[in-house]
């Protein structure tokens, strides 16, 4: 199995190019403020959040929150990072 870090673009300009600006996608408990924690935790392990972007949208019954933000990183360890720093956080049950 290939490592991801393993895979190139196979024309110029195709796939992550970094440095960059990628957005990410949040899901987890509606109750724990993730609108303003999500942006929080990037900034936390040094990423230029983009505030403009933030958007957030409630599940149907209103127990779950999504927010996406964008944010600009240099590599792909600050991009993998800021899944897996959110991905720690209790009230956050997965990434996109």
């Amino acid at each position: 199995m290939k490592e991801l870090s393993d895979i190139q673009a196979q024309q110029e300009g195709q796939g992550f190019q970094f440095p960059g600006e990628f957005e990410i996608t949040a899901m987890g408990n509606a109750s724990a403020d993730l609108k303003a924690r999500v942006p929080q935790i990037l900034e936390g392990i040094g990423l230029h959040v983009l505030h403009e972007t933030v958007k957030h949208r409630q599940s149907r019954e209103g127990n779950f929150l999504s927010v996406t933000v964008s944010f600009r990183c240099d590599t792909r360890e600050q991009y993998d990072l800021a899944h897996s720093v959110l991905r720690a956080d209790p009230d956050i049950r997965f990434t996109l």
